[in-house]
């Protein structure tokens, strides 16, 4: 399906197996079947309303689909990619509501899952608790492979002194959460002791200064200049962050590419990390709220070093 918008009205077009579902879930769409291509009811409407120039999600549409369009419809394409996703950076409060209630899923995952950590468990378990399912591929790496930033579980099994980096997150009415904590199985190798404390107050750091009128570069700086004066800056080697929503990544981010400006009801996540190839590593992460002042903490797992 695909859905068509002008000044005045919103189509949705589907066809037959999903008109019925279309009408329940797409409020405020003129719900329309097409027969034949998809693209030829488009150019129906286009011709039938007179729409002279007409945008389209170019990050989306395939080469092969807009040679498609170009051949079927009279007015001009222009490429119109980010205008949604700009518009969702700004949460209303009942989204805000829904991100929240996600967030207190994972903190419940992440408690239940602190008794199933041991040695000789394989990196590959989870359980979901309320939601409808996981807003990404759980990240769950141990040992030497917690040196990996999207280390997904594997078969590796779990070790005295280990550390664990646990990255996951749910979808929750629509909306995700994303959620990271570390954790030792047993007392640690004392470089990693270092790190985490050196991640965690990195971390700590941007969770104090965020606030709306914040750049994402000035947010990302934070994090990155204490790793970087603390000797680890080569070893922290993605963004600082980005925002959640209906997808597990979409904007505002926060990194050195980043300099839009924070605004009041973005959701962020503040996750900086350490990762020594060959040793392990460490990555903390919560969920922000921006508020004019400052920012709401949406996450409240425990931070300081768990040693199981």
């Amino acid at each position: 399906g695909l859905a068509l918008v002008t000044q005045e009205k919103a189509f949705f077009i589907t066809d037959f197996r999903y008109t019925k579902q279309a009408a329940d879930q797409a409020k405020g769409f003129e719900v329309l079947r097409h027969v034949g291509p998809i693209f030829k009811e488009v150019a129906r409407l286009v011709d039938e309303l007179k729409i002279t120039t007409l945008g389209f999600e170019d990050a989306y549409v395939s080469f092969r689909s807009y040679d498609e369009l170009e051949a079927l419809v009279a007015s001009d394409l222009v490429p119109a990619s980010g205008i949604i996703e700009e518009l969702r950076e700004v949460k209303d409060a009942e989204e805000i509501a829904t991100i929240k209630a996600a967030c207190a899923i994972s903190d419940a995952a992440f408690t239940y899952i602190l008794d199933h950590i041991k040695p000789g468990v394989k990196e590959i378990f989870m359980r979901e608790k309320g939601a409808t399912g996981v807003s990404f591929e759980t990240i769950v790496a141990s040992g030497y492979r917690s040196a990996m930033p999207h280390g997904v579980a594997s078969e590796k099994v779990i070790e005295q002194g280990d550390f664990v980096t646990l990255d996951f997150g749910c979808y929750y009415k629509g909306y995700v959460s994303d959620m990271t904590r570390t954790v030792s199985v047993g007392e640690p190798d004392p470089k990693l002791k270092e790190i985490y404390a050196i991640v965690l107050e990195a971390q700590l750091r941007v969770n104090a200064a965020v606030k709306a009128g914040m750049t994402g570069i000035e947010v990302d700086s934070v994090a990155r200049d204490y790793i970087t004066e603390k000797g680890y800056g080569e070893n922290f080697g993605h963004s600082n962050g980005h925002g959640i929503g209906l997808e597990i990544h979409e904007g505002p981010n926060t990194s050195q590419k980043a300099p839009k400006t924070l605004v009041p009801n973005n959701v962020i996540t503040n996750e900086p990390g350490i990762y020594i190839e060959g040793l392990g590593g460490v990555r903390i992460e919560d969920d922000l709220l921006i508020t004019e002042n400052g920012n709401e903490i949406l996450t409240f797992s425990p931070k300081e070093l768990i040693i199981l």
